[in-house]
């Protein structure tokens, strides 16, 4: 990874949390929430993947479709995300696999 790549890195981040902070306050927080959980639970390839851009162009849908966030996501945002990542391994997952014999 070169210096260009990490600046692009950035610059791509930047807009992304731009797009956060442009949606209205309760689709921010649930958003963070969500951004926080899985950061946590570690599904591998978060920040490679398409994962959290496509939260948010879910989120901004609903924001346009005029729904509140939790008329899209239910009432249990922790199952949400657990749907969202299922299939996903996550990092305990591939450790656990490497130390297998």
């Amino acid at each position: 990874m070169g210096v260009r790549d990490i600046v692009e890195g950035k610059r791509q981040w930047r807009a992304h949390v731009a797009r956060v902070k442009a949606l209205p306050p309760d689709y921010g927080i649930v958003y963070r929430e969500i951004q926080r959980y899985f950061f946590k639970i570690g599904p591998a390839g978060l920040t490679e993947g398409p994962l959290l851009s496509d939260l948010v162009d879910f989120f901004e849908e609903g924001v346009a479709a005029g729904k509140g966030v939790l008329e899209i996501v239910g009432d249990d945002v922790a199952a949400f995300a657990d749907g969202l990542v299922k299939d996903t391994p996550t990092y305990a997952d591939l450790h656990q696999e490497s130390l297998r014999p």
